[in-house]
């Protein structure tokens, strides 16, 4: 154990403390236990490691990887119980959905050790979700973390501490943005091609997050859901469609012949990325289980996997709606449009460049037309940039 004591230490210490997202004040850490999930790369690992340095007693707290070579022979309980029997109190578990039956051993903690807290984070949700027989559903609080925010890309790139907007505020063109000798753009523009993940300033981004994608679709789901490796290339393949697509509309039948599979498959291909959150699916209004409804659009998960994953310039429509969708759903429930491109709370947005006319909305009364390469709200056009500012 001395080992995992050894190497929780020399994390913390090069753990950076410059920015500290928002998405941390969002969880209830006083929860005996709580999972944070979300994509490969969003910074998950680094917040976990955060709140330790901030606010906990580094005495009583433990924060190990689930990879680790320390469980090759030993298990999530065992250490544990151990960790409680020396004074510790809160344990935080990382990567949790790599460690086999993880699901029936937090069970156990959870039920056998009422004294000690537990943290558990995993880069797939699908391997989370599936875990093991043990039902942590009343026992367990989930967060999923999203990727940044333009906004939260802006205060990272340049020192700044840009407040969030509400929509309400963005359709006004009340958003915390520094005008004069900064101008939003320019950063919009970087933003879709590197922004969203936290380690944007890091050297190779683009083959940084080719690995991480790779190591969703090539380990992650495959690991779930009992998949080839032939499997897995189709996975890559269709996500390659989407990323050269204008905003797709899926044909079920052509996926499945193009990729030498039934529709049965599609639609489970399908519900893995989206799961995984490397796809974005865009879904009419409806009851029910969401992801059981029919897509009817499909995008990737945000626009920095589509400059990654392809060999051209992405279509800018298709970069528009992407980002737009990645942003809103976070906070709202976004749903197609029969008229336009989304719905949200009511009102109907139209994407699309600046010159966009917005025909198809001209007779709805709540509609507004989002525009790229615009710096100011007129009328009811509005900078797609500042939709960024909504977490």
């Amino acid at each position: 154990m001395e080992t995992l004591f050894d190497t929780f230490r020399i994390l913390l210490d090069l753990t950076p403390m410059d920015y500290v997202r928002s998405f941390h004040d969002k969880i209830n850490w006083k929860n005996r236990l709580i999972g944070l999930m979300g994509q490969k790369g969003v910074g998950k690992s680094t917040l976990l490691l955060q709140h330790i340095k901030k606010f906990d007693n580094l005495d009583e707290t433990l924060y190990v990887q689930a990879d680790d070579m320390y469980f090759a022979g030993r298990g999530l309980f065992d250490l544990a119980f151990d960790f409680f029997k020396r004074g510790g109190r809160r344990l935080y578990i990382d990567e949790i959905h790599k460690y086999k039956g993880w699901s029936t051993e937090i069970k156990m903690i959870y039920d056998r050790l009422p004294l000690l807290s537990v943290v558990y984070s995993g880069s797939s949700l699908l391997a989370l979700r599936k875990g093991g027989s043990s039902d942590l559903s009343r026992r367990t609080v989930e967060y999923t973390m999203p990727g940044l925010s333009f906004r939260e890309y802006l205060n990272i790139a340049n020192g700044w501490d840009l407040k969030p907007a509400s929509l309400e505020d963005i359709l006004k063109g009340k958003v915390d943005f520094p005008y004069g000798e900064h101008r939003p753009l320019k950063y919009y523009e970087n933003y879709c091609k590197s922004g969203y993940y936290p380690f944007f300033k890091e050297e190779d981004f683009k083959i940084k997050l080719k690995q991480a994608i790779n190591e969703t679709v090539e380990h992650d789901i495959p690991s779930y859901a009992e998949i080839s490796v032939a499997s897995a290339y189709k996975l890559k393949k269709l996500m390659y469609v989407l990323a050269q697509s204008v905003p797709f509309k899926p044909n079920y039948s052509k996926l499945a012949e193009g990729l030498d599979v039934n529709r049965t498959t599609i639609y489970n291909y399908i519900e893995y990325l989206e799961s995984s959150h490397l796809f974005n699916a865009l879904r009419e209004k409806g009851s029910g289980d969401a992801i059981m409804r029919k897509a009817e659009k499909l995008y990737l998960g945000n626009s920095n996997i589509a400059y990654a994953i392809s060999d051209t310039r992405p279509d800018e429509g298709n970069v528009r709606e992407t980002m737009f969708l990645a942003w809103m759903s976070v906070v709202h429930n976004v749903t197609s449009s029969k008229i336009s491109d989304f719905e949200i709370d009511g009102i109907t947005f139209e994407v699309g460049g600046k010159n966009k006319k917005g025909k198809q909305v001209k007779d709805v009364e709540k509609a507004i037309l989002v525009k790229d390469n615009m710096e100011y709200v007129f009328g009811n056009s509005v900078p797609i940039w500042m939709f960024g500012f909504i977490y």
